[in-house]
């Protein structure tokens, strides 16, 4: 099954509130237009902590993703067209840990998620950069990490972007805030926490351009599943 993914930033004007309306109602609009065969979504609900160890971009931001049976559907012109669209693209899935979550539509997700958007470091090439994010990233991320479910999104195509282009899209969901936020729950606990964190540093500077990262405090909705 095909999958896009569309970013869409708030407006500075709009409070959290109002982006969280905007984007459900936006959804909404896609289902009924589009008809795609599933669509979930993770967004920006509330500013991300003051002081974090990990760092997250302030503002508001969307990751709209529509899977679709046809592959040959063309762009959605209702969330390009819309106020904040940044970039929508193509992308191949896969799912290294998963919470097998059944719940209904229009749900939140409970716990919360961390929307990662990053590029390839410069001067390595593609098989690289996949090799390195897939069998050493990935692994000692499972390995580290409480991560409750994984959705690791490798860009094939970019349909269309007023922004960077990305390489790859991750959504790393937690059971809990705490999970997610406490550096001994994230890393581990004080006698293991700074060997973790520099595996995690070194590792991550090995095929990603650490310097356009974007980090993303969001939670999940399922508004259309299969």
């Amino acid at each position: 099954m095909m999958k896009e993914i569309y970013l869409i930033a708030g407006e500075k004007t709009e409070s959290y509130e109002t982006f969280r309306k905007r984007i459900l109602e936006l959804s909404s609009m896609v289902i009924k237009s589009e008809k795609p065969d599933k669509l979930t979504l993770t967004l920006t609900v509330a500013p991300p902590p003051l002081i974090s160890i990990i760092p997250f971009k302030r503002g508001k931001m969307a990751s709209i993703s529509i899977y679709r049976k046809d592959d040959t559907a063309e762009v959605s012109p209702i969330l390009t067209g819309t106020p904040g669209f940044r970039f929508a693209c193509r992308a191949e899935e896969a799912i290294p840990v998963s919470y097998h979550a059944d719940r209904p539509e229009g749900a939140v997700t409970p716990g919360v998620c961390l929307l990662t958007l990053f590029q390839k470091k410069p001067g390595i090439t593609r098989e690289v950069f996949l090799d390195r994010w897939h069998n050493s990233h990935t692994p000692l991320s499972l390995r580290i990490h409480p991560l409750w479910h994984y959705s690791r999104n490798v860009i094939t195509d970019v349909l269309t972007s007023k922004d960077v282009s990305w390489d790859g899209i991750v959504e790393e969901h937690f059971r809990s805030r705490t999970d997610l936020l406490n550096p001994f729950r994230f890393f581990g606990k004080p006698a293991v926490i700074l060997q973790h964190m520099a595996e995690v540093y070194r590792d991550i500077h090995t095929f990603l351009n650490y310097n356009t990262i974007e980090t993303w405090l969001v939670r999940e909705y399922q508004v259309v599943t299969i």
